[in-house]
């Protein structure tokens, strides 16, 4: 819904889920993890950045984003503490801040960013990110012993190789320390000189213990992705953006592959992609139970695997 859309209450409809985000949301929102008996919601795919650097992200997506001639409305346009206040009252117990830089000299100003975001921010977990330059061995090995628990890897945006030597510090010292990396690999929604399951498949040759979370299903090549989750068990996968309406109009996920993912239910994680999202939250949670794969499938993927991963003490 783009911002100067009406909302339903001017539309005079209440109809669940189409609704500017807003209290009808978050009582929806709720009620879907209160059914399923859970404690909350686990979102490993969140974005809090830097506001000059959202404020250049959410102009990219209204100039043009990703895909010409898409609409991209973001959703949560909303001053920093807003937009946490709101995953906090959807009942987001855990997330991220998900950071990426697209050129040299940016990842470590960045990290320095994340650091003092989740020494404020205690439900978010210390997100760091890289890019191949010559210093990116130090300062990924400085924020593995400063606490970074989880990093991002943006390829698409970074234009940049998995496999560029300059990241061989990087790979080495996050198989060994074993923290996940969210990792925007898969070629949608538009590919990149160095996206798609090859890089990715000979990555893990030679960093076969990388904890790699393949972002979004790793869509559209999805099937590629879930092979390699199949042969690296410390290969997981994220749900942003997957299986809502606005993906499978485009980048539709295979019907003879679900049973995959109950194959791999221990291993796939709820995203979410806030606040970028051209929907609301509750869209993304509706995918994923849309799936019918169960509710235990359910309860795994939105809540118990990304707290247990994470150490969240009643997971």
């Amino acid at each position: 819904m783009s911002p100067t859309e009406p909302s339903s209450t001017e539309r005079g409809t209440d109809e669940p889920g189409t609704d500017e985000p807003g209290t009808d949301e978050t009582e929806q929102v709720r009620a879907f993890w209160q059914e399923l008996e859970l404690p909350g919601l686990f979102d490993v795919h969140t974005h809090f950045m830097p506001k000059n650097v959202m404020d250049k992200v959410w102009a990219y997506f209204d100039s043009a984003g990703p895909l010409v001639g898409m609409d991209w409305p973001i959703t949560y346009r909303e001053d920093e503490e807003v937009r946490l206040n709101r995953l906090r009252e959807f009942g987001v117990r855990g997330f991220t801040s998900m950071i990426y830089p697209h050129k040299p000299g940016m990842a470590a100003w960045l990290n320095s960013w994340g650091a003092d975001f989740a020494q404020r921010t205690p439900d978010c977990l210390r997100t760091a990110t890289f890019y191949p330059e010559p210093d990116a061995g130090r300062y990924v090995a400085d924020a593995i012993a400063s606490g970074t628990r989880i990093f991002k890897s943006h390829i698409q945006v970074g234009n940049y190789s998995p496999g560029d030597s300059m990241l061989d510090p990087v790979w080495g010292a996050i198989e060994d320390a074993a923290i996940p990396v969210v990792i925007h690999c898969g070629s949608g929604p538009a590919p990149g000189d160095h996206t798609g399951p090859e890089p990715i498949a000979a990555l893990l040759r030679r960093f076969p213990r990388l904890p790699l979370i393949i972002a979004h299903m790793g869509m559209p090549e999805y099937t590629e992705f879930l092979d390699l989750a199949t042969l690296h068990q410390e290969v997981r996968l994220d749900t942003t953006m997957s299986f809502t309406d606005f993906s499978e109009s485009a980048w539709p996920f295979p019907v003879a592959e679900r049973s995959r993912l109950l194959d791999l239910q221990d291993r796939i994680l709820f995203g979410s992609d806030f606040p970028n999202i051209p929907y609301p939250y509750l869209d993304a949670l509706g995918a994923v139970r849309r799936l019918d794969l169960g509710d235990d499938w359910v309860r795994d993927v939105c809540y118990h695997n990304g707290a247990t991963l994470f150490g969240l003490h009643d997971a």
